[in-house]
């Protein structure tokens, strides 16, 4: 039996890494967690925005986006204008970078009333912060954005909102939830779901189409069957989706510029959750595609 210490490997799965794409339609790059750039070659625009990942002694502490590692990864990702960068909630792990990223590409911050106070204490103006109603479409240049509220996976360690602008360095409870959303990109008229919490609102997703789904799956592998069941039922089967990519399972205490890799057993579970992902996509006919850090993907191939 593999110890609760140890940590999974990847090579079981190498048969579903998600292949490059270099053509000229809609590209996803992910970029670790549930960062995600979405790129047409008009516009772009991120989901969530962590590059600095402070491991974990520098988490015992203060912590504070670190502008040196955000630019290379900006660079490297081939960012250099955003149109938006939208949190799913408020978490260091989800927001911690997003103000200097908007600053830095020209982009506006939407999210929760919480992500707003994380982007006024990163020096956004009002007129650079958006936060929309749940349901409430808003467009990006060629995307349009939708949030819907979803709970946050279970074992919420820092739940909660910001109550008042967040200037860093802070502890990371600092970065409390706030309202924690499902977040549907539309471009053009084909839509994908990016669904970071492993967690589910029975019903809030009827009637939204997703031909494919960014599905968080932190803290899935320590939940019940039934559980992992329902949350496939309400995220995947209710939006239509064929193709499902696996994220928020890597350790982000690692830099992003060494290889990503599954958060220790002790955390998660990877391999539960990977190999019911796959039972399920198998029976229902859908297809699972492990992202690879850094590579352009076509989500709709195929």
């Amino acid at each position: 039996m593999p110890s609760p210490l140890g940590r999974p490997s990847l090579a079981p799965y190498a048969a579903y890494l998600q292949p490059p794409y270099e053509g000229d339609g809609l590209r996803v790059t992910w970029l670790g967690v549930s960062t995600l750039l979405f790129d047409d070659g008009e516009g772009a625009i991120l989901v969530d925005g962590f590059f600095s990942r402070p491991g974990l002694l520098r988490c015992l502490g203060r912590i504070a986006p670190d502008e040196r590692v955000v630019r290379a990864c900006l660079a490297r990702a081939g960012i250099t204008g955003l149109e938006a960068v939208v949190c799913a909630h408020a978490h260091y792990d989800h927001a911690l970078d997003a103000p200097l990223v908007c600053r830095l590409t020209g982009a506006r911050l939407v999210g929760s009333e919480s992500t707003a106070n994380v982007g006024r204490g990163g020096g956004l103006p009002e007129g650079r912060l958006v936060t929309p109603a749940t349901g409430e479409p808003v467009a990006f240049g060629p995307f349009t954005v939708t949030l819907y509220e979803s709970p946050h996976s279970p074992g919420d360690r820092f739940p909660g909102t910001v109550e008042r602008p967040l200037v860093p360095p802070a502890r990371v409870r600092a970065w409390a939830t706030g309202t924690s959303y499902s977040v549907h990109v539309r471009h053009r008229e084909r839509g994908v779901l990016v669904h970071a919490s492993a967690n589910h609102t029975p019903g809030v997703l009827a009637g939204v189409r997703a031909e494919t789904v960014y599905l968080g799956i932190g803290a899935l592998g320590k939940q019940r069957a039934g559980f992992r069941s329902r949350y496939w039922e309400e995220v995947v089967a209710a939006t239509g989706a064929r193709r499902v990519v696996p994220v928020h399972w890597d350790d982000f205490t690692r830099p992003l510029d060494r290889p990503l890799v599954p958060l220790p057993r002790i955390a998660d579970d990877f391999g539960v959750s990977m190999d019911f992902l796959l039972d399920r996509a198998e029976a229902e006919g859908v297809e699972v595609a492990l992202p690879v850090a850094w590579r352009r993907t076509n989500p709709f191939a195929g």
